[in-house]
């Protein structure tokens, strides 16, 4: 069986930093680590070959190679999905749908042959078997959650890792609160489920094998779900096997706000490695916290909370969001100031939308408020149900947004912010070629051609003569601004 699996390219949104890849010689972000573990889990005896759309095109010759084509994707992939599944029917080939969109919006592909949804742990062996029979069925589904103790570590050997800016590594699925927006507790459910630290442990070891140095994003949606655990079994062995091997990698992952209550939880994942945390602030207004059930953000000074964390070496990086029912005409100005004033530097501001299953599409739905399918819409500007503010002082107040956060002068005036509060913990690394070619490009891009070359340099500077083991953190951040800036003018020109 020559089975070949194909991961869609994203759209052009806020966070795939297509613009950064420049500087990085890099064609993506990050790899499809679902595809990689999916092919870590087919028989043996199978040809396998993996193309990433977003690294490599499509060729009618890996089609033609192909006795079936297995598909995966993000509801943000939606399109790019829906064509390689036509391109697919049209010649012929069998095809194989999985993962979060296959799952959520089942109904929109039942043209792919087969359609293993939920978890590949539990319903890829249950095709395969029927499969191997001849009497495969059509869809393949369970409510049950895997134990990812079980899960093989993901086949490295079959994509080229310099062709990504960052790899990924998953410890745990689930999240233990309910914010009603979210769908991670939907496909991955409450109770934490997690990998033993040898598995972990063993992971990282095997992509430092595959050649990787560099950034490792830890995909978990809360890394933190389970403290305990984390701290008692994890943290300690990453540290460890981080110094036996020189600290190859920049550590970033996804946790809540509630990890600025645990000192020494900070204190270790900053010792690991970790570098960056993604967290979900949404809003700073009570009344929508208790709106979209946030429960783990009310009732806490959230810019307090921020610096906290840049205290003990973390840069936060946060989820912001507008369109609650309770936002008032103030909610932009606040989001802006809290922002300034916090120092984060990567806000992902983005409007609510309602992802099928979660219980605000449930809402909206009984309230008729929702707008089109939903499945391959993808304007970053539109909202896709009917507010309470009116649409266009929405839509207008979110471009102000953005905007004003990502103009140079307030973006380097907050990165002046983030790196005062920032005292992660100093570290040998390891210099890398891949850094001097960012470092030159953003000297000769931003620092001499750029329209904000007048700011760059007052960072650029004080990190360089103050603390020079930050200039990384510096060179990126820019980058990062001048890649929100140029996506920012593309989607609205």
């Amino acid at each position: 069986m020559n089975a070949l699996l194909v991961y869609p390219r994203c759209p052009d949104v806020f966070w795939n930093l297509k613009h950064i890849l420049r500087f990085m010689s890099r064609k993506a972000l990050l790899p499809p680590l679902g595809l990689l573990t999916v092919a870590a889990m087919l028989p043996d005896s199978w040809n396998i070959k993996v193309v990433d759309t977003a690294v490599t095109k499509l060729t009618d010759e890996d089609i033609g190679w192909a006795d079936m084509v297995f598909i995966s994707g993000m509801y943000v992939q939606g399109r790019n999905v829906r064509q390689i599944v036509d391109r697919c029917k049209e010649d012929g080939v069998t095809t194989v749908g999985g993962g979060p969109l296959f799952t959520v919006e089942t109904e929109s592909f039942d043209d792919v042959d087969y359609l293993v949804l939920g978890e590949a742990e539990i319903t890829l062996p249950m095709f395969l078997k029927d499969l191997e029979l001849g009497c495969a069925g059509h869809i393949y589904r369970t409510s049950e959650f895997a134990d990812i103790k079980e899960t093989p570590p993901p086949r490295w050997d079959l994509i080229d890792v310099n062709k990504y800016l960052c790899m990924g590594i998953q410890y745990s699925r689930g999240c233990p609160f309910g914010c009603d927006f979210c769908e991670v507790t939907k496909l991955f459910g409450h109770r934490m489920r997690l990998k033993s630290a040898d598995q972990l442990i063993a992971e990282f070891e095997n992509l430092y094998q595959a050649g990787w140095v560099g950034s490792v994003f830890v995909v978990d949606d809360n890394f933190i779900g389970n403290k305990a655990v984390v701290k008692r079994d994890v943290l300690g062995a990453l540290t460890e096997w981080m110094k036996k091997r020189n600290y190859p990698f920049y550590l970033n992952t996804q946790v809540s706000i509630n990890i600025a209550d645990d000192e020494e939880l900070m204190s270790m994942m900053s010792e690991a490695g970790f570098e960056k945390v993604f967290v979900g602030i949404e809003t700073v207004d009570e009344q929508c916290l208790q709106e979209c059930s946030k429960v783990q953000n009310a009732n806490r000074d959230l810019v307090e909370c921020v610096k906290k964390i840049q205290n003990f070496g973390l840069e936060v990086q946060a989820g912001f969001i507008v369109g609650f029912d309770s936002d008032k005409a103030s909610v932009f100005e606040d989001m802006i100031n809290f922002i300034q004033t916090s120092g984060i530097l990567t806000a992902m501001v983005g409007l609510l939308s309602a992802p099928k299953g979660t219980e605000l599409y449930n809402r909206l739905a009984a309230e008729n408020r929702l707008l089109g399918t939903g499945v391959y819409e993808d304007d970053e500007f539109k909202v896709s149900f009917v507010p309470k503010m009116d649409k266009d002082q929405l839509e207008r107040g979110y471009k102000r947004v953005l905007s004003t956060i990502y103009s140079p002068k307030l973006y380097y005036q907050r990165m002046m912010t983030m790196l005062k509060n920032y005292k992660p913990r100093k570290k040998k690394t390891r210099l890398r070629l891949l850094a001097l070619e960012a470092l030159g490009k953003s000297i000769w891009l931003i620092g001499i051609c750029g329209k904000d070359r007048r700011y760059f340099w007052r960072p650029f500077l004080w990190t360089l003569f103050r603390r020079p083991h930050l200039l990384h953190v510096t060179i990126f951040a820019a980058m990062c601004g001048y890649h929100y800036r140029m996506l920012f003018e593309e989607l609205e020109g």
